[in-house]
C-alpha cells in the first residue's frame, strides 16, 4: 500500500473533502472508503468523514494500489544533470509519465530511476523518489531523493518556500503587462474531477510571471512557482484569459503542431540536503519548444537565433 501524508495549515472543512482536494490521485469516494476502514487516521486516531479538520492535523492515509500495477526497474536511458549519493536531478522528457498510475502502468520515470539508482521510501511504493511532480508533457527539471533524509531535507525546503522552481511557457494572447502575479486558489474541479479549478475553498496558489518575448497572439514568459499545485500554471494562466499553447486540457484547440502544453521547467534550485550548499541548475527547452518559438520570432521580426 502507498502511504499518504497531508499536514494541515491553513486548510478547513470537512475531511473527507479536504483530503481529497490536497491528493488529486484519490477521490472523494477513495477516501470516504479509507475512514471507513480505518487507513485514515488524523493525529494516528480514527474520525468521522464530517469531522472539521484543525491547523496542525497530522493525517495518514494507505490506499491500495490496483492490482495489476507492478513497479519494476526498466533500462530507460535518463538525462541526469547531476547526481551524488544523495540527490539526483534529471531533465524529464516531455511525453514521460512520472510514476506509475492506471493507464501508465511502466515505463515511467520512476521505473527508469529503480533501474539507476537506489531511491527513497517515504512517498510510497510506487513513487519512490519522488519529491514533486510534473505533468506528463511539462519537460524539465525535477529533484529526485535517492534516501529518507534528503526527501525530507528537499519537501522541507519546497513547504518553507525556499527552493526555486522557474518554467518558461508559450501562452495564448498577448499579456499586456511585463510582470505580474497570480494569486488565485486551486481544487479539483467540481464539474470534471480530471481538472482542477480556481475554486473559493481551495489552496491557495501563487504564480509569478515576467513578459519574455511578445508574438501578437502568443507570448512567451517565465514564471516562477510560490506554491506547487497541481496543473498550477495551466490552471493560473486559463483564468487570466492566456492558456498555454498546446494545452489539451485546459487551452482551446490545438493551434501549434506539438504534442501537448509548451511549458518547460527551466531552472531548478535547492540546498543540499547534507552539504547545505545551494544548487542551481538550468536547462534549455526541448528542440520542438525552441524552433516553435523561432518561428513565431521571425514571423514577428525578431531576433531568431536565440536558446529558449
Amino acid at each position: 500500500m502507498p502511504n499518504y501524508e497531508v499536514q494541515i495549515h491553513d486548510e478547513t472543512g470537512r475531511l473527507d473533502k479536504v483530503v481529497s482536494d490536497q491528493i488529486v490521485d484519490l477521490s472523494r469516494s477513495q477516501v470516504k472508503t479509507a475512514i471507513d476502514e480505518n487507513r485514515l487516521l488524523v493525529n494516528g486516531h480514527g474520525e468521522k468523514a464530517k469531522y472539521q479538520v484543525q491547523p496542525g492535523d497530522q493525517i495518514t492515509i494507505e490506499i491500495p494500489e490496483p492490482t495489476s500495477l507492478s513497479l519494476e526497474p526498466q533500462d530507460i536511458p535518463l538525462d541526469i544533470i547531476f547526481e551524488d549519493d544523495d540527490v539526483l536531478v534529471v531533465n524529464k522528457p516531455q511525453g514521460m509519465v512520472v510514476h506509475p498510475a492506471p493507464g501508465h502502468p511502466d515505463q515511467t520515470l520512476v521505473n527508469a530511476l529503480l533501474f539507476h539508482s537506489p531511491l527513497s521510501t517515504i512517498n510510497g511504493e510506487f513513487r519512490p523518489g519522488i519529491v514533486h511532480r510534473i505533468d506528463k508533457d511539462t519537460s524539465g527539471l525535477l529533484m529526485v531523493a535517492k534516501n529518507d533524509r534528503a526527501h525530507r531535507s528537499l519537501s522541507a525546503q519546497l513547504k518553507d518556500k525556499t527552493s526555486l522552481r522557474e518554467y518558461v511557457a508559450l501562452v495564448h494572447g498577448n499579456i499586456k503587462e511585463e510582470t505580474g502575479t497570480i494569486d488565485a486558489p486551486l481544487g479539483r474541479s467540481p464539474k470534471d474531477r480530471k481538472k482542477q479549478a480556481i475554486v473559493a475553498d481551495g489552496r491557495r496558489a501563487v504564480t509569478h510571471f515576467q513578459v519574455l518575448e511578445r508574438y501578437g497572439e502568443y507570448t512567451l514568459i517565465s514564471c516562477r512557482l510560490e506554491t506547487g499545485r497541481t496543473h498550477q500554471i495551466r490552471v493560473h494562466f486559463a483564468y487570466i484569459g492566456h492558456p498555454l499553447a498546446g494545452d489539451p486540457l485546459y487551452g482551446p484547440k490545438q493551434t501549434l503542431p506539438g504534442h501537448g502544453q509548451f511549458l518547460h521547467a527551466e531552472e531548478l534550485g535547492f540546498y543540499h540536503p547534507v552539504t547545505k550548499e545551494q544548487l542551481v541548475f538550468r536547462v534549455n527547452a526541448p528542440e520542438l519548444f525552441q524552433k516553435t518559438v523561432a518561428k513565431l520570432r521571425q514571423r514577428a521580426g525578431l531576433v531568431v537565433d536565440k536558446l529558449v
